[in-house]
């Protein structure tokens, strides 16, 4: 049984997927290549492949000529072309355009439209378990923007972690290394709240976390931080996101895929499991707590 993407996250990215893997199930079963099903709206097998996957928008006139090509008519027809029009709605950052590149857009939709997030990152805490104090200090860091555009890409940060909340919410396992606990970022004060939180997040039963020891090199076994992304519908294909400061990389291919999943798979079976995560986070914010102390 397909399972529904909540309407709460995800914006029209998730809406495109769910059109895609309809319009796909509609191709396959009538048997029809994405060659034939290009050449009957005008356009090539690329562009239905990326349809299908919900990489772009969709027109409106496209769905309704694959609709009838499939021989989907009455009200299954409806509502996958009301589906389309709210898919065409603007997405919910749009109002922070200016400060997400253009890279990155994709990954916003593909990110709050996931089921299971899978984060590797040797450095840093995980965007999405940072406070908004820690994500300026790295920010300012690593990039160079005026106040009010730090301010604004501190704010586009803060609304992806809703994809962690609400009533149905993303799963998240973290690989950090104990290192990034450690690795001060704007201050004692900054990281005694950062560390607050990341505690507070092992508490939630939808984050998982799991810490590298300075002891075992357990995190190194791939050498950039990545994302892993997967779907509630079966259809759409898991997908890698890895990026750079002038770009970004999506793998969605299943054997490349599995290089990445078997990467996150050995860091986290070497590394402090999530019931111990909290712990190792106190231990070192004892440390921060020492600093604090006249």
């Amino acid at each position: 049984m397909t399972q529904a993407y909540s309407g709460d996250r995800g914006g029209p990215t998730a809406l495109r997927m769910r059109v895609g893997a309809r319009l796909r199930r509609y191709r396959l079963a009538r048997q029809i290549s994405r060659e034939d099903a290009g050449w009957h709206i005008r356009a090539s097998e690329s562009k239905i492949s990326r349809m299908e996957l919900g990489r772009v928008p969709f027109k409106e006139r496209d769905v309704a000529d694959l609709l009838t090509l499939y021989g989907v008519d009455g009200a299954e027809r409806q509502e996958l072309l009301t589906l389309v029009r709210q898919a065409n709605a603007p997405a919910w950052w749009q109002s922070l355009a200016d400060v997400v590149p253009p890279w990155s857009t994709a990954f916003l939709g593909l990110e709050q439209a996931a089921s299971l997030i899978r984060t590797y990152d040797l450095h840093f805490v995980p965007a999405l378990l940072q406070t908004p104090e820690y994500a300026r200090a790295l920010l300012e860091m690593s990039c160079a923007a005026p106040p009010e555009e730090l301010d604004r890409r501190v704010h586009l940060r803060q609304l992806r972690q809703r994809v962690l909340r609400g009533t149905s919410p993303a799963v998240l396992w973290a690989a950090v290394d104990e290192a990034a606990l450690h690795r001060e970022l704007g201050g004692p004060e900054v990281m005694r709240r950062q560390l607050e939180a990341l505690a507070e997040a092992c508490r939630a039963p939808n984050i998982r976390l799991h810490i590298g020891s300075f002891r075992v090199d357990a995190l190194a076994t791939a050498a950039v931080p990545f994302t892993l992304l997967r779907f509630a519908e079966p259809e759409l294909p898991d997908t890698v996101y890895l990026e750079q400061p002038t770009g970004a990389t999506y793998v969605d291919r299943p054997v490349d895929v599995e290089q990445y999943t078997l990467a996150v798979d050995r860091a986290c079976a070497g590394a402090t499991p999530p019931d111990r995560a909290a712990s190792v986070i106190e231990e070192v914010l004892r440390t921060y707590a020492a600093l604090a102390m006249p």
